[in-house]
């Protein structure tokens, strides 16, 4: 097709999947909000979440579908790829400021706690602590007598696992580079075998948690933003398996592979976010509270 036209851009066909994905990810997000007052609006908050994530998922795959069709085909130019760059970086770009938001949240309910908190039987009551807890102790942010995960544990870990998977990672794409394809699906099935574990663990973590959602502000906080990391984790190892399975059918070469490139920013952005969640969240967060 490249070969048809006289300019370096290509004109992308009429799609439905750009609507679907926008109504899905509203339908999501308005089912995750429901879903967190069940008293109020039972299951159906969490049937519409469920159907809106069915609806992103089904777009991204047959995003990948498209975008791999058109890079064999010959439409991904060097034009067309420098926008492709300019395009993830922007996409990186906001993704970073979503989190900003999570970060202003959580620092906010932590140097300027409100006077009230929410207890378990839904009451309101004075909260015992500040962002300087008892007089002398270390700034905490978290109420008296709440009991938090133990930071060097299964968090320090995770931050371990996902430290050794941006090691593999750009294990993978070095070994592409220098067209070690062996090294590169040993690097990709590392990754996303890391990946994996690190949700596994996450998951397991969030069971054995001695505190729920809508406890207090720093449980709120916690589940809020290291939830949305966990799905930019399983997002990013979906991504990454999409390269693996690109990779066994040859579609990635040392000159271009801008599929892969793309997934491996989102990953090293992944892993970053983490870095500062564990140090902000897990250790600073929880100092000097009780550890479950």
């Amino acid at each position: 097709m490249a070969g048809n036209v006289n300019h370096d851009y290509h004109i992308l066909e009429p799609d439905i999947w750009p609507f679907v994905g926008s109504l899905s990810a509203v339908t999501f997000t308005s089912g995750l909000v429901l879903n967190m007052h069940p008293d109020t609006f039972g299951s159906s908050g969490s049937i519409i979440m469920w159907a809106g994530l069915a609806g992103l998922i089904a777009t991204f795959f047959m995003w990948f579908k498209n975008i791999v069709v058109e890079a064999q085909r010959g439409d991904h130019t060097p034009v067309v790829q420098l926008h492709m760059r300019y395009g993830m970086i922007l996409f990186i770009a906001s993704e970073v400021m979503f989190f900003v938001g999570w970060f202003w949240s959580f620092f906010d309910f932590a140097l300027f706690p409100t006077p009230l908190t929410v207890t378990d039987a839904g009451t309101a009551e004075q909260m015992t602590t500040s962002l300087f807890g008892q007089a002398g102790a270390t700034a905490t942010l978290v109420p008296q007598g709440m009991e938090v995960l133990d930071a060097f544990s299964l968090p320090l870990l995770n931050t371990l696992i996902l430290l050794c998977s941006g090691t593999t990672v750009t294990w993978a794409h070095h070994s592409l580079i220098h067209g070690d394809r062996d090294g590169l699906k040993k690097g990709l099935w590392a990754t996303i075998a890391l990946g994996v574990l690190f949700s596994a663990i996450q998951a397991y973590e969030y069971s054995i948690a001695p505190f729920n959602f809508g406890q207090n502000t720093y449980s709120s906080a916690f589940y809020m933003a290291t939830g949305f990391h966990g799905f930019h984790v399983l997002i990013g190892t979906l991504f990454l398996a999409v390269c693996l399975f690109r990779t066994y059918k040859g579609h990635f070469t040392p000159r271009q592979h801008f599929g892969f490139e793309a997934a491996a920013w989102y990953w090293h952005f992944v892993d970053v976010v983490w870095l500062f969640l564990f140090i902000a969240v897990y250790v600073w967060g929880g100092w000097g509270a009780a550890v479950h």
